[in-house]
């Protein structure tokens, strides 16, 4: 029962619910709790996977006293039958399984994104068409902002120990001088909060769950989170009617792969909340204490099983 109860757990925690919230209309008034509850359930998500599997094999290995196993899992067979004893071990090789993806999927985005990453930054440097022999007060000419001649918008940054905004002449020639200081506060608001490795866990988990049990929003609402976190601080550098402004002639812009555009499809959402949301403290603590609640019980279920057994392995010795 334990394991069948951590199991639905696990699904429900990585289908269903991340589908519910992502249609949510609450949590781009509370972004940062609402980002909070989002990696509390992904968390969730993975320990909970990882208490079924625990409980299948405590199922397969009975633990003497002394923290030895007592009996072989083949001779489990006996005591649970055939079809319960091989649903077990199903359970179980499927946890291991998700385990091994899970870790290596991670591995595998943050090399990948990091090398391309790498090669772009070279790229733009070798592009960049800023002199920064002219006025350093002028937003362009900063030591981490890079402009390319290219008259298609782009606007937007690469993550990493060297840091880049990146904006073409045709961004520059929309917007005006407040607007393009909007641009590059959004833009590095995404560099010092670290929202790429917020979005590469995300990424990471969405490959490494099995197609019908993970939800495609879950990426696209953490998407939308962090561009509402980095507007709440471009909105200090400026107003919000001037940020409001730069969005919509950057609604276009685009970027390659592995950087974050201060454009693109939720453009609009973000225009609206500046306009007529408010943060709401009330919806902030609702969704503290519900990302607290949901990481306590699989939390709880990993860490006291295993601390049971060192500490009688421990006693034994």
């Amino acid at each position: 029962m334990t394991a069948l109860l951590f199991g639905i757990v696990s699904l429900v925690l990585a289908g269903p619910v991340p589908e519910a919230l992502s249609r949510a209309r609450w949590p781009i008034r509370a972004p940062r709790a609402a980002m909070t509850l989002w990696q509390a359930i992904a968390l969730a998500a993975v320990l909970s996977a990882f208490s079924c599997g625990l409980a299948i094999a405590a199922n397969l290995l009975v633990i003497g006293p002394d923290g030895t196993p007592m009996t072989h899992p083949l001779r489990e067979i006996e005591r649970l039958g055939l079809p319960l004893w091989l649903l077990c071990v199903g359970v179980f090789v499927l946890t291991l399984l998700v385990g091994a993806r899970l870790f290596f999927t991670v591995i595998r985005v943050g090399l990948r994104t990091r090398a391309r990453r790498k090669a772009h930054r070279q790229l733009i440097d070798i592009l960049d068409r800023c002199d920064r022999t002219d006025d350093v007060s002028d937003p362009l000419y900063a030591r981490d902002v890079r402009m390319i001649d290219v008259e298609q918008p782009l606007a937007y940054c690469l993550p990493g120990l060297r840091q880049r905004v990146v904006v073409s002449e045709g961004v520059v020639h929309r917007l005006t001088r407040d607007e393009l200081v909007a641009v590059i506060a959004h833009e590095r608001a995404h560099l010092r909060a670290r929202h790429d490795l917020v979005l590469e866990a995300f990424i990471a988990l969405h490959e490494a769950f099995p197609r019908f049990v993970r939800s495609s929003s879950a990426l696209g609402a953490a998407e939308l989170l962090v561009e509402a976190l980095a507007d709440d601080q471009a909105v200090r550098a400026t107003t919000p009617t001037t940020l409001g402004r730069a969005l919509v002639a950057c609604a276009d812009a685009v970027a390659p792969r592995g950087a974050m555009a201060v454009g693109g499809p939720t453009t609009l959402t973000r225009v609206h909340r500046l306009r007529d949301d408010r943060p709401s403290r009330l919806l902030a603590a609702g969704a503290y204490i519900a990302a607290a609640a949901i990481l306590v019980l699989p939390t709880l279920a990993v860490a006291i099983p295993w601390l049971t057994e060192l500490n009688r392995l421990m006693t034994a010795f």
